[in-house]
């Protein structure tokens, strides 16, 4: 028997990366994919367009192993291309499912990419396999691409009609022939970015997919925007009703790269200002501990602004492997203790005979806390006081991140002193909701009846109606956190 070791993090679902207008447009796609690799490892794909034709390129695996030759990225021509990465939280890890998704209907050839979960895809699907509907995948995204099948009129009008019939968290790109189209949910709770090069326009999942290739941040699509880019133009439309603009609260805390800007804000500003107003809410720590280590690479920014603020020094105490990707460990117990290792070494030199604050962005089950934890208290550490720079995870996602069940989140069963009992630290403290929002520049913390962004792991308030979860038919999430026990 085997299994994987894997970081018990939530996982987001995907990257989207669009290019209108350039020579090299494959070429870019997949350096955009490249910089958004942290978003899905599963899976990549592209596909282009010369107006006359569609070419495209999926397979498993990561940017670099799928697109490793010249010889794949000079058979995908055009000027026009679209790509994707995924990790897959609906539909199964096969290469059925990955995306860019691409149909030839009656009106031309489309190519579909998604980041984000539909709240009501079962619904929808049933509807279209009773109309008469043969699904290819098991994907949500090809929901959308049924839809815009029996929908009448133009292009557009029936991507309109697809879009009000959908529920959930989402950002598109859509390619035509000669168009390339971004739509961003109501809420805006998934990213999507807007940027220049030259006399070309990029869409991005993050604004760090635009710096790679040396395009200009524009700006954030808006909640509920479609852009469409054609005939070297870009045209806007809000066809929703407005709503509220709630981003997803996660993606400052953990998803986003820390180069990236959303929503004009820097991502490792933001990350640090966390560990700032995370140690004003511990000023005592102060006098209990003697330096500040984060669990990297996640936890840097926010210990650094914890270390900041407390004045006390900040080490790199555990080293990170950056090369060990998914690795399957023999299921034994004479070498199961040394999993963690494949990612995290201790720097004993800083640690021993040390009281430290360990700086996490959140606990969800914990395991691998648990496992940190030993290592570090085998390196001579004296006392373990762990800060974690988010409120305890206590529901789930159904918004396109890969989160355990709610059994399976250890907020939602324990009280904190049992979860510190549990990892085995000598003290544990969580960053408050308000302390987050105040971090974010909202001094009076969350407004409860105006939340400004999408925080249900730790709220349980979802923006967006949950109907297949409410109707008991929720997609099987798929789940790479699975570890030994």
């Amino acid at each position: 028997m085997k299994f994987f070791f894997h970081n018990k993090k939530p996982k987001d679902e995907c990257a989207v990366f669009g290019i209108y207008n350039h020579k090299d447009a494959a070429g870019l796609t997949a350096l955009g994919l490249h910089a958004l690799q942290h978003r899905g490892q599963d899976s990549t794909g592209i596909v282009t367009s010369d107006i006359k034709n569609f070419f495209a390129h999926r397979g498993m695996g990561q940017v670099s192993e799928v697109f490793s030759e010249s010889s794949v990225i000079n058979k995908l021509k055009g000027e026009i291309s679209i790509g994707h990465n995924r990790y897959g939280t609906t539909g199964e890890s096969a290469l059925k499912n990955v995306q860019p998704l691409f149909s030839e209907l009656n009106f031309g050839g489309v190519a579909i990419a998604h980041n984000g979960n539909l709240t009501n895809t079962q619904k929808l699907k049933k509807q279209l396999i009773d109309s008469g509907a043969i699904f290819q995948s098991t994907s949500d995204t090809e929901v959308v691409l049924h839809l815009l099948s029996t929908a009448k009129g133009e292009f557009l009008d029936r991507l309109i009609y697809s879009l009000q019939s959908i529920n959930g968290a989402y950002s598109f790109l859509l390619m035509t022939k000669n168009s390339l189209v971004g739509v961003r949910d109501p809420f805006g709770i998934r990213p999507l970015v807007l940027g220049k090069l030259g006399d070309s326009y990029v869409l991005s999942s993050e604004s760090c997919g635009l710096d790679i290739i040396g395009a200009k941040l524009v700006r954030d699509v808006e909640p509920g925007e479609i852009i469409i880019i054609q005939n070297n133009k870009v045209k806007s439309i809000k066809p929703f009703k407005k709503t509220q603009l709630r981003p997803c609260l996660f993606e400052y805390i953990y998803f986003s790269r820390p180069d990236s800007i959303f929503e004009g804000k820097n991502v490792y500003d933001v990350r640090k200002k966390i560990g700032h107003q995370l140690a004003n809410e511990n000023l005592s720590d102060k006098e209990l501990v003697d330096i500040v280590i984060p669990i990297p690479d996640s936890g840097n920014a926010s210990a650094l602004g914890f270390a900041e603020k407390i004045k006390k020094k900040f080490e790199f105490g555990i080293i990170r492997n950056h090369y060990t990707g998914r690795t399957f460990i023999q299921d034994s117990n004479s070498i199961r203790h040394l999993a963690v290792k494949l990612k995290h070494n201790p720097n004993i030199a800083s640690l021993k005979n040390k009281n430290i604050a360990l700086i996490d962005d959140s606990i969800v089950r914990g395991t691998t806390s648990i496992k940190i934890v030993e290592m570090l208290r085998n390196s001579g550490v004296k006392k373990i006081h762990m800060r974690i720079a988010s409120p305890p995870v206590k529901f789930p996602c159904y918004y396109g991140i890969d989160t355990p069940t709610k059994k399976e989140l250890l907020a939602s069963r324990y009280t904190i002193k049992e979860i510190r009992d549990y990892i085995g630290v000598d003290s544990l403290k969580f960053i408050s909701l308000n302390g987050i929002y105040k971090a974010l520049g909202f001094q009076n913390g969350r407004d409860k009846n105006k939340p400004k962004f999408t925080d249900h792991y730790f709220s349980g308030d979802y923006p967006v109606e949950l109907i297949d979860q409410k109707s008991g038919t929720q997609p099987s999430q798929l789940s790479l956190l699975i570890e030994a026990k």
